[in-house]
């Protein structure tokens, strides 16, 4: 029989519709068909839903959207870099040169010997020798000191020439040579701070990617926040700020008792739409050498959970609320799984969210220097959960924790 092409376009249609008509023929009686905690449990994920959406789409995709800044032509004004170390020689000796031989005409390294024991006050006076933008503070151990990097990053701070200040740590290495050109002080005087990324170095296993990730969430969530102009955190490897800004406000006085938090204590404190810039360019980026072992990693991340407690009332709230809802999509869904027919919607719902958020984090990941963890996206989401959910309950019972 000969086809008829007009016959079979209307055909098509119809079938078309037919099968979407039975489908939601299906969805209204598996709806009908649900019970009254069924429906509750239903409803209660769809809104948990609603509220991931709105992160994903109103506040993250903007970081994914957002142009790329061009780094300046030319240095504007001297600036001092701040490192602080504490028993890293071995970090040190590999990492440092790399600061010390920036692209930058007009510039200072201070490194902060922080009560070390090991070989790190025989590197830095090698390199003392070799480098004449090095200075080298120390910091003797003895009851008149207080221990902890805060004080460490006071006397660094105390010891630069310039007003502004760069930091990183001492296991941190720059992406490029130009990194000090990206984290200069703007052009724009209001701005007081600027917050850059660092993300880690690739290395084989399971935890190096959990860290990664964790990290890229991180930087996703405080980068993000701040181009919608509620800065409420930085990270210490790669930021910069007005040394002015720091003595006008006491420096870390109102948090000093508080082992962490030198850094984004600092700037959920002092940091404000008007005052604070972002870094996304690669060439600002400043790589950092990951934990190797599980527990030093959740030692670091109980430090960050603890300072986290003393963000402002505003922060804690939203970031709770990310946080709670995330933990109730999982949770709801997983419940749902053992109610029939409720399951199947529920299913739906996860696959939509999984589908709306792969077409967000993919691409975050690549412009966050992550490209080999878009594919592991949909695994690492959930093991991150996991991670956290445990970190949370380990930190309610584990209080004591130390820097180095």
């Amino acid at each position: 029989m000969k086809k008829h092409p007009v016959l079979d376009f209307f055909i098509n249609i119809w079938l078309h519709y037919r099968l979407k008509i039975r489908n939601l023929t299906l969805v209204k009686k598996t709806i009908v068909e649900l019970t009254l905690l069924e429906s509750c449990l239903l409803g209660a994920l769809v809104f948990c839903f609603a509220v991931q959406l709105y992160f994903s789409l109103f506040i993250h995709l903007k970081l994914a959207l957002i142009k790329v800044e061009e780094l300046p032509a030319q240095a504007s004004k001297p600036l001092s870099v701040i490192i602080c170390a504490r028993n890293e020689a071995e970090n040190l000796t590999q990492y440092l040169p790399a600061v010390l031989q920036q692209n930058y005409p007009d510039f200072e390294v201070i490194v902060v010997n922080d009560r070390s024991w090991d070989q790190t006050r025989e590197v830095l006076k090698g390199f003392v020798a070799q480098y004449k933008n090095l200075k080298v503070v120390t910091v003797a151990e003895g009851e008149k000191f207080i221990a902890g990097k805060k004080f460490a990053v006071t006397m660094g701070i105390k010891a630069a020439s310039n007003e502004w200040l760069v930091f990183t740590d001492a296991d941190c290495v720059p992406a490029s040579e130009n990194w000090l050109s990206g984290m200069q002080q703007p052009e724009n005087d209001e701005t007081a701070i600027v917050l850059g990324y660092s993300p880690y170095i690739r290395k084989r296993g399971l935890l190096n990617s959990l860290i990664r990730f964790e990290t890229f969430f991180t930087a996703v969530n405080y980068l993000a926040f701040a181009i919608q102009g509620m800065p409420y955190m930085g990270v210490g490897r790669n930021m910069a700020y007005k040394k002015s800004l720091f003595f006008k406000n006491k420096g870390f006085a109102a948090h000093m008792h508080i082992p962490s938090g030198d850094d984004d204590l600092f700037v959920n404190a002092h940091a404000t739409r008007h005052n604070t810039e972002i870094r996304l360019n690669r060439l600002t980026h400043v790589w950092s050498a990951p934990n190797t072992s599980f527990s030093g990693y959740l030692r670091q991340k109980k430090r960050h959970f603890g300072a986290g407690k003393f963000y402002k009332a505003k922060h804690k709230f939203i970031l709770s609320v990310q946080i709670i809802f995330q933990f109730l999509f999982y949770a709801l869904f997983i419940v749902l799984m053992f109610f029939k027919p409720a399951n199947y919607l529920a299913g739906g719902v996860f696959a939509l969210s999984l589908i709306i958020r792969s077409f967000i984090y993919p691409r975050l990941l690549k412009r966050l220097n992550y490209p080999d963890l878009r594919w592991w996206f949909p695994i690492l989401d959930i093991l991150l959960f996991i991670f956290l959910v445990f970190n949370g309950i380990l930190s309610i019972f584990v209080k004591k924790v130390k820097w180095k």
